[in-house]
Parts: C-alpha cells; structure tokens; sequence
C-alpha cells in the first residue's frame, strides 16, 4: 500500500492552496520528511515533506494547479529500496511544469532531469544559468527560466543580494522578444492556466506596441484585497494624527548603537521604541487592545503586536508573541528574524495569526502621511512614516528638529475619539523621552 502525499491543514478557514514547483520527479528515491513540494496558500507558502521514505512512485497533481487541503497529491512506494531507483526512472519527464527541480536543485530547459553519482537529482538546466545550484529565486521564477531555456546569468536579479524575481525573468524575457512559455498539454482539448496561478506570472507577454497585460492574482493578492475590502465593510474606520520628535531617539541610538550591536549583534532600530510605547499606550487603553465578537468585545490582556513586513509575495504581518516581555534587543532580533523569514517566504501559519494590534511603517518607503487599514477582527492600527529635519517652535526658539507624523486608524464601534486621540498622545511621550518606556511612567 503506498504512502499518500497530502495537502496538510493551513490554518483557519484555509481550504485550498496552489502546488509550487516539485523538488523530486517519479522514479526518485526520497528519505522521509524530505521538502517535496512548495504549497500556496492565501496566507503563507509551506513545504510539504515526504511522509516516508521511498520511492516517489506517482505526482498526481501538477506545479500551478489548485489544490484542495487533505487530497493526495503524491504516492510514495515505501517497500522500494534505493537500488530501485533506476537512472531510467529518475531521467523521465514530469508533465508539466513539475518537471524542472525546485530550490537548491537545478532544473532541465528540456523538462528532464538527470542524477549525479550519488542518485540525486541532478541539472543540464539554464535554470541555473551559471551552474551555481544555490541560485537565488524563488520556485516561480525557477519554474519560467526553466519553461523559457533562459539562462539565469542573463537575468539582473533586482532583490536583495542580486535575488531573482519573476517579474525579473520576464523582463530579461521581453528584452529578447521571446514570447512567454506556455505550458504543453497533450491533450485534443487547449490547455487553460489555473486561475490560482503565481500573481507575477503573466498569461502572455506584451508584445512590441501592446499597452495592456493580463495577471492573475496571487492566493496572498487575492486575500489582501478581499480583507481590506472587509475591514471597510464592517468597521467603522477614523484615523487620528499626531507627531513626534525623534530628536532624543536618534540621538539616544547615535550613542548606544556601536556598543548595543557588539553586544546583542542587532542594530537598535525604531521600531522597537514604538513596540515599546504601544504596549503602554494599550495598556493605559485596553479597547484598542481589544476585539468585537458578535456582540460580545474581547479584551486582551496579552500582547502580540502585529509588525507589516514587504514579504516576497506581498505584504505580511507576522506577530511579535508577548512583546511586552521582550527587552529592546528581544525585539530587535524578533523583528529582524520574521523580515527575512517574509522575505523568503518561510513564514508559519502560526507567525501570522492571532495578533492583538499591529504596527505599519511606511516610513521605510517615504511615505509622509497616510491613512492604514485595521487588519481584522483588531481594533487600531499604528502607522509610522518618515522622519524629517523641520524647523520647530522649542520654547522661545526655533530648533531644527527630527520629526515624524504618526497615524492611528482605530474602529469607532469601540473604541472613542478621545481615546484614540490620548493613546497617540500616549505613544508620543514615550518615544519622545524614551527614560519613560524603561521607567515605565
């Protein structure tokens, strides 16, 4: 009886995900709990590992396509020995896009793979360009160098660290006028693309003079649109301002920072000052900690503070758990850790739910002022914006000062104007004499 491959539970209300690139093709040998396939879920991207060890017997479902949680996507021959793994068996094609190897494994511009020595799946690929297996890129732009016969040293990688995107391959595509690859199908019957499809990956590629081009939306693009579209609907949003002068916290950072950094090998950023004043702000304002359910409010007397990250699929807001414990440099490293994991896509359903309120920064992006959107079912969100040298009225004087607007969207069906308007207040003193946060007065 051979082991089934399963789609695993996603997280609440998580019923489907779409299939990413697969690692192994049928034929290969596997060891158990070994990453098999990337899925896509509207809220993270996780890897699934073989149940056991075998031989990868059967992939009944293809990279692109929608899948349901709990279905077989896979069956594993668990009686099979290693020495079963035929060269024969490991070089032939899977349909489909599954064919190319996923991360860390390069794949064949034909759709084949070979092995190596050691019976690992092996690369003749351009999807490696370079024959470096460690290229950095994601399974979907892996997957279009792969379909294109692209070489990845013909793609600018504009990522961190040179990180190829897809939006990159596509446009080292365009700069060749190579049409985009469509998927084969063996069938009489045309082959459609999934409507689930990668949110950068584009139906056709523009043609010379064209002026429009059709994308499919990401599960994630899909679900930020449809909960913004929610928290508009049924919260009652206002947005109150307020600045703060940053002049003592850079100044306190400028001080401490070479020796904070040797010390806890993080840099002292800002957030964690503002993590800091909004733990005390909710604390002195518990309905902006808080929560309506039906017609019940919820009061949190914890607080996992919600930080937004720009994540490789989008925007993510992984959770900070009991940031009121953490010390400054707990912080740092905690926030520092959930941005790269955003970043490659690594992060758990667990790292994204449950948060209590959430922090935006804009700032990072120059943003001067702007109105944030709740982030459902809480009820207040942070934004920070950019810092700016402005001249400002300190006493009798004009000083040039370090400023930056803040900004609270808060739901109004619980929380007042004259508490939104104290607890940006709140935030204010604490960052501006930042003695108070370590006080905590």
């Amino acid at each position: 009886m051979p082991l089934s491959l399963k789609v695993p539970a996603l997280g609440e209300s998580v019923s489907e995900a779409t299939l990413g690139t697969w690692k192994r093709a049928e034929g290969d040998y596997v060891q158990a709990d070994e990453p098999l396939v990337e899925v896509e879920s509207e809220k993270a991207t996780l890897e699934v590992g073989a149940p056991g060890a075998g031989i990868l017997k059967r992939i009944l479902r293809k990279a692109g396509e929608t899948v349901a949680v709990g279905e077989v996507i896979a069956e594993i021959d668990q009686t099979a020995k290693p020495e079963a793994a035929r060269p024969s068996s490991q070089q032939k094609r899977v349909d489909g896009p599954a064919a190319p190897a996923a991360a860390g494994v390069n794949g064949s511009a034909s759709g084949g793979t070979t092995t190596n020595g050691n019976g690992a799946a092996a690369s003749a690929s351009a999807n490696a360009g370079d024959g470096d297996g460690n290229l950095r890129a994601p399974p979907s732009a892996r997957r279009l160098l792969a379909e294109s016969g692209l070489p990845a040293s013909e793609v600018k990688g504009t990522g961190r660290g040179g990180r190829i995107s897809k939006q990159d391959v596509v446009r080292a595509l365009q700069d060749k006028s190579q049409p985009a690859p469509q998927e084969q199908d063996t069938s009489s019957e045309p082959q459609s693309v999934p409507a689930s499809a990668d949110a950068e990956t584009p139906l056709t590629l523009r043609p010379d003079g064209a002026r429009e081009r059709v994308v499919p939306m990401s599960p994630l693009r899909r679900t930020v649109a449809r909960r913004l579209v929610e928290a508009q609907h049924t919260a009652a949003i206002l947005t109150t301002f307020n600045e703060v002068d940053m002049t003592n916290v850079i100044s306190l950072r400028e001080r401490f920072q070479e020796r904070f950094q040797k010390q806890h090998n993080v840099k002292l950023g800002f957030m964690s000052f503002f993590v800091k004043g909004a733990i005390e702000a909710l604390k002195t304002f518990p309905s902006v900690n808080a929560e309506i359910r039906g017609t019940d409010v919820i009061y949190k007397d914890h607080y996992d503070i919600g930080v937004a990250v720009g994540g490789g699929k989008g925007l993510v807001v992984p959770v900070v758990r009991d940031a009121d414990r953490l010390s400054f440099a707990e912080l740092e490293k905690t926030v520092a850790a959930l941005a790269v994991r955003a970043r490659d896509n690594k992060l758990t359903m667990k790292e994204l739910e449950g948060g209590t309120f959430t922090i935006s920064n804009g700032g990072v992006y120059g943003s001067m002022l702007s109105t944030p959107i709740l982030n459902p079912p809480q009820s207040g969100i942070l934004g920070l914006h950019a810092i700016q040298r402005r001249p400002m009225a300190v006493g009798n004087e004009v000083q040039i000062r370090s400023m930056m607007f803040i900004a609270l969207s808060y739901d109004h069906r619980l929380v007042d104007g004259r508490e939104a308007v104290q607890f940006l207040v709140r935030i204010k003193e604490c960052v501006e004499d930042p003695d108070r946060i370590l006080l905590e007065v």
